[in-house]
């Protein structure tokens, strides 16, 4: 590589790598406890836990359990309700004074006795500190879009690094760490080994994250088309008088896709449905297709299917996208190795500033001291 095409690269990666070290140090710093997010909200008490009940203690029927909810707060309807994967003893009930009030309120209920357990506060709560921070820095879809694009810019330092690595190692073994010469050569090292070794992570971790942060146009998209397919023979219907058996609609919709599990369900109004429909959206009961859901939109009314449809590609990359980006789908041995990772990463970050800050005299313009310099 001649030292004009080095110089290139060395600017690309330098630029690229100052605009987003403070932001990708933020999202390391905030991913970790989010890797976690299930073991923290246990130890701050923070977690609903079911009450322990015979293994073959029979479900609730659910318009029981909506009702239980319901009767806490009898000036709002119901928006949606939920289940964790790995939770299905607790349905997960949300409220509002219309189908998006951004305002709405949360409750927890017993699947099996429909009793009410909890009203969990999200937010406000250090999880949801952490999550807005990591997610869309309290500034909606153009925190997420910003976010997005320094992911790209990462994806960027990452590359023009791996194209100065290669000559500036030459002269090296790989994993030598000079620790006898000046403080900025060894963490120069230790930058250009840590971010070698945590290059696939790393680039997918970016990649996925940024992918992550188009979902809200994403999901417009899919509402504006597909969805807007699916309701469009409602176009004229009239108003909803009153609402059809939640317990009914389950049971067909389950029945229609055999061997697919409850994810969770929209209630008419709610970007996720329309304004005739329950949205129950499916999912499967394997390590992949349990992250991927199929939407069967049911009459609320009359509680008789409508339509179901396998979501498009790009919501599909995206729903795969999320498991890779949090490593929350391979139990703790891979939450350990993401943290473990994700500490690294920030070595890297931290590592990479330090160098731009104590970067000195300029040495002459040769392939390794301008990779160096670039670092």
């Amino acid at each position: 590589m001649s030292p004009q095409t080095t110089r290139r690269w060395a600017w690309i990666h330098k630029w690229s790598s100052l605009v987003c070290t403070v932001f990708m140090l933020l999202l390391c710093v905030t991913g970790l406890p989010l890797i976690y997010h299930h073991e923290i909200g246990h130890l701050l008490g923070d977690d609903v836990e079911a009450p322990v009940l015979p293994v073959n203690t029979p479900k609730a029927n659910l318009d029981k359990v909506i009702a239980a909810a319901s009767a806490l707060h009898p000036g709002k309807i119901m928006m949606y309700m939920s289940q964790e994967a790995d939770e299905p003893n607790i349905w997960n009930l949300t409220l509002g004074a219309n189908p998006v009030d951004p305002d709405y309120v949360s409750v927890a209920v017993d699947a099996r006795t429909a009793q009410v357990l909890a009203q969990p506060k999200f937010e406000g709560s250090f999880m949801s500190v952490m999550f807005h921070l990591h997610v869309d820095l309290y500034s909606g879809l153009w925190g997420k879009l910003f976010l997005g694009f320094m992911g790209l810019l990462l994806l960027v330092a990452i590359v023009s690094g791996v194209v100065l690595y290669a000559p500036f190692m030459r002269k090296l073994d790989f994993g030598t760490v000079r620790r006898g010469r000046a403080p900025r050569l060894k963490w120069l090292d230790l930058h250009n080994l840590l971010g070698i070794v945590t290059l696939v992570w790393t680039f997918v971790v970016g990649a996925t994250g940024m992918v992550n942060t188009w979902a809200d146009l994403m999901l417009k998209y899919w509402q504006s088309t597909e969805m807007a397919d699916m309701v469009a023979p409602y176009r004229n219907a009239p108003q909803l008088k009153e609402l059809g058996s939640m317990q009914d609609s389950m049971a067909r919709a389950l029945a229609r896709e055999p061997g697919m599990k409850i994810g969770f369900v929209a209630f008419p109004g709610t970007p996720y449905s329309s304004a005739h429909h329950y949205g129950i959206f499916l999912r499967g009961d394997t390590a992949l297709t349990s992250r991927l859901y199929k939407p069967v939109l049911v009459d609320a009314q009359t509680a008789q299917i409508t339509d179901s449809r396998e979501l498009p590609w790009y919501l599909t990359a995206l729903l795969i996208s999320q498991p890779l980006h949090f490593g929350d789908y391979g139990g703790g041995w891979m939450q350990f190795l993401w943290a473990m990772l994700d500490l690294a990463t920030i070595i890297v970050l931290g590592s990479g500033l330090y160098l731009w800050l104590k970067r000195g005299v300029s040495v002459p313009a040769t392939n390794s001291a301008i990779a160096a310099e670039a670092a």
